[in-house]
């Protein structure tokens, strides 16, 4: 809105000159994307300290924005958006996100903001549910109690729900199958609903808080929702732009740390620049995909076929060093212009792991259905899996990505991926 009514002021009051005016609205709304992009990239407006470190953060992602536009003007050669507009959106918009920051911050310490949760489900469940709101939840909730589905019954008549909702001061009553298959508690559940009580499903409470589809509470059924990569013709379309428009400038920046890597390569890694590995992609099809070597050339092998762990013995400083910045990354940009890769999906695997993991875990092969890709939601979500543990974990992200996916999402991911890289975490 800013950006717009700046624009609007310049081109009524300075340039006379139609605000709509193409290719110029155009850059005005290319601009607008990255503001949005680089401010959330960087924490705004919800992983900020003080005030000072929001103006910061703030003048970071601005004054990056209206570089990346500099820079285009400068190799096109001509003007994309009026200096007005660039620069007193940065000098507008700094204080404006600092001032939301803290405002947001101050927010969310308040604990009657958070949804007060009483869950019926089992002992397991409610310890996994109660990690799981510490750890990394999409809304913010506190679990304040959970009860046993059987414990939940009482006798005729009675309403033990409705006591424990009053006692525990619950907002949201969530239930899983076993709850949700029980007529007595079903029948407690609808007059607390009709009393003001939010009730949700384990399955859909998952989903709205959490961003993931948990594996035990699926049936296959349950997974028969339309997947725009499949079922929404223009998606692909506008995903495949997506795909094109991020990897041509990083095949830029992998050309041009070719030389430099190869060189460091000389001295503290010696063997070949670029790892090549086979990994299964969409429709189980699979390709070979491209990085910078990171281990030693023996981690490479036959017989060496452990999972990659965080801090991997294989590893040398330099190693560690491409990994924990991401540019041994770089080289698959050249994959997602070959198409074996998207920007945005489910890590691919190795075959043999698929193999493995498609014996074990329930509905993994489903994975396949859409392009694999650089990042996605579970890399954002979940970080480095490396055990057949991380992979259940990781596939419930991957189910809420094939649930939720669209061009939102996708730049949702991308930034959230660009503020991972900052912060030096996950894959």
């Amino acid at each position: 809105m800013v950006v717009g009514g700046l624009e609007e002021f310049h081109a009524h009051f300075v340039g006379h000159y139609p605000v709509t005016q193409l290719p110029r609205f155009a850059w005005l709304c290319v601009f607008v994307l990255l503001v949005l992009v680089t401010t959330y990239a960087v924490g705004i407006p919800d992983d900020v300290g003080s005030g000072g470190d929001a103006l910061v953060r703030a003048a970071i992602a601005l004054g990056a924005s209206a570089g990346i536009v500099s820079v285009i003007a400068l190799l096109a050669g001509t003007p994309l958006l009026p200096r007005f507009t660039v620069l007193t959106s940065v000098a507008f918009l700094a204080p404006i996100d600092a001032a939301v920051s803290v405002l947001a911050r101050r927010g969310q310490h308040r604990e009657g903001e958070a949804e007060r949760v009483l869950a019926i489900v089992g002992d397991a469940e409610a310890a996994s549910l109660a990690a799981e709101l510490e750890r990394s939840p999409e809304r913010r909730a506190l679990l304040v109690g959970s009860c046993l589905p059987a414990d939940a019954i009482g006798a005729p008549g009675a309403r033990p729900l409705a006591a424990l909702v009053t006692e525990r001061r619950a907002s949201l009553v969530v239930l899983d199958r076993l709850a949700q298959s029980d007529d007595a508690i079903v029948a407690q559940v609808a007059e607390l609903h009709r009393a003001g009580v939010r009730v949700r499903t384990l399955s859909l409470f998952y989903d709205e808080w959490l961003g993931k589809l948990p594996v035990g509470e699926l049936e296959r059924v349950s997974l028969l929702f339309d997947i725009h990569e499949l079922h929404r013709p223009i998606y692909p379309r506008v995903k495949r732009s997506l795909d094109v428009a991020v990897a041509v400038p990083g095949v830029l920046l992998y050309l041009f740390a070719v030389p430099f890597v190869a060189l460091v390569d000389l001295v503290a890694n010696p063997g070949p620049l670029l790892y090549r590995q086979e990994r299964v992609g969409k429709d189980g099809v699979e390709f070979t995909i491209l990085k910078f070597r990171t281990m030693r050339p023996e981690a490479g092998r036959a017989g060496d076929s452990r999972w990659t762990e965080d801090d991997d013995q294989r590893l040398g400083p330099w190693g560690r060093f491409m990994r924990s910045s991401h540019l041994d990354e770089l080289p698959q940009f050249v994959n997602v212009l070959r198409r074996d890769l998207s920007v945005i999906g489910p890590r691919p695997e190795q075959p043999r792991y698929v193999a493995e993991l498609s014996e074990k875990i329930p509905y993994y092969e489903l994975r396949h259905l859409v392009r694999p890709g650089v990042t996605g939601w579970a890399q954002v979500k979940y970080g480095y899996g490396g055990s057949e543990l991380d992979a259940l974990e990781k596939l419930q992200y991957e189910f809420y990505y094939l649930r939720h996916q669209g061009f939102l999402l996708d730049v949702r991911i991308i930034a959230r991926t660009l503020r991972s890289i900052a912060g030096r975490t996950g894959r």
